[in-house]
């Protein structure tokens, strides 16, 4: 398919971004004259200026284009990169139309394993990037990162503080979790925690992330797709976005999430959100973004291929309770000492998936207990 038909092309790309052969820009193919091979692509940057789902006309800086300038003058990190920047995504004429051109950007591109990125527009657009896996014939996982859980319901709602109301309501159903990271207790009702509690979804307060980061790790590790709302940021890291506020994770802590993301051999696609150039004054906040997509190519170029649970890469454990003659089964990489476990389904065909977790979860199955991310997933395959 032709997917030049849905974007602009960065006219002003090499006065802009002037870049040594070092850089991050050197080694990015534009869509400056020439559209870009993105079906050879490892990863490709979309820009977004989308709004409309947050009740706000387009930004007057294109967003993508305030991190192009940051992210293209970094020095390149490790692999050989082969990322195309497809341009920025020309609107359609309603929110709406944006929507399925997006979905089918994405549905095009992951056809040929290519991961998509997308930069900049309001928080609704990971509904488009969600519905680019309609046609996959799987099931997916879903990991969002925001101060807020967006499930308001209400026709007079602005889309972006209901997107994953609609994400969980949309038919065909093919989505298996939902996880959410980094949420601040005092911006959600009690309600909409209950909601995915009995959902059986994961959620990780802020909080708990403050204490340990690594919390992160195997929820990150289990998405499919990751939507990360620019403002789960404290201000200080990101000024200026369009819910500033002194609390939420450090700039550090969000390129970490992001390398979490970029080595999670699963994931196929990554959109940052919510980015709004006109109140970032002094570029604070584009340099932040870059970073995360810094160390999200970074952690893309690190992955180790650690999906076949029956090679020699991994080490298996059998954990026996004393009332139940069944047995737990962990896996544990030799490569990067990462942790997985089976679980099997109740129903009569008796699915097994086998999930990420933590090391911690496996000494809690050794003491006799069992791991609430293994309650959890087996409440989602009954």
């Amino acid at each position: 398919m032709n997917l030049s038909i849905f974007f602009a092309p960065l006219r002003d790309f090499p006065d802009t971004y002037a870049h040594d052969a070092k850089s991050v820009g050197n080694a990015v193919s534009a869509f400056v004259h020439k559209f870009p091979d993105w079906r050879g692509a490892d990863i490709a940057f979309i820009g977004v200026n989308e709004y409309r789902g947050a009740g706000l006309e387009p930004a007057p800086a294109h967003p993508a284009d305030e991190v192009r300038k940051k992210i293209y003058k970094l020095k390149k990190g490790t692999g050989a990169y082969k990322i195309a920047d497809l341009g920025n995504l020309l609107p359609g004429i309603t929110l709406e139309d944006t929507y399925l051109r997006l979905k089918e950007i994405v549905e095009n591109l992951l056809h040929h394993q290519t991961v998509p990125v997308i930069i900049g527009g309001s928080h609704d657009l990971d509904y488009g990037q969600y519905l680019g896996y309609e046609n996959l014939d799987q099931v997916i996982n879903l990991v969002t990162v925001d101060s807020c859980i967006d499930m308001t319901e209400g026709a007079d709602i602005p889309q972006h503080k209901q997107h994953l109301h609609r994400i969980l309501m949309h038919e065909p159903n093919y989505l298996f979790s939902l996880s959410h990271v980094a949420y601040q207790s005092y911006f959600v009702a009690s309600e909409v925690t209950t909601t995915l509690e009995k959902l059986h979804f994961e959620t990780l307060r802020l909080g708990e992330l403050h204490q340990n980061i690594q919390l992160a790790e195997p929820v990150i590790r289990h998405a499919d797709l990751l939507s990360f709302d620019v403002n789960a940021i404290n201000a200080q890291a990101a000024p200026n976005t369009s819910g500033s506020n002194p609390f939420g994770l450090s700039g550090e802590q969000a390129c970490q999430l992001c390398w979490y993301a970029g080595l999670n051999d699963q994931l196929t696609s990554f959109g940052i959100y919510e980015y709004h150039p006109e109140k970032d004054h002094l570029g604070i906040t584009a340099m932040t973004i870059s970073v995360m997509l810094w160390y999200f190519i970074e952690g893309f170029y690190n992955r180790k291929n650690e999906t076949d649970f029956k090679s020699k890469k991994f080490l298996k454990y059998a954990i026996g309770f004393h009332d139940n003659p069944n047995k737990m089964l962990f896996y544990k990489s030799k490569v990067s000492d990462k942790w997985w476990m089976e679980v099997e389904a109740l129903g009569e065909d008796k699915r097994v998936k086998i999930v990420p977790c933590s090391y911690d979860d496996y000494l809690l199955a050794a003491k006799g207990e069992v791991p609430n991310r293994w309650i959890l997933t087996q409440g989602r395959m009954a």
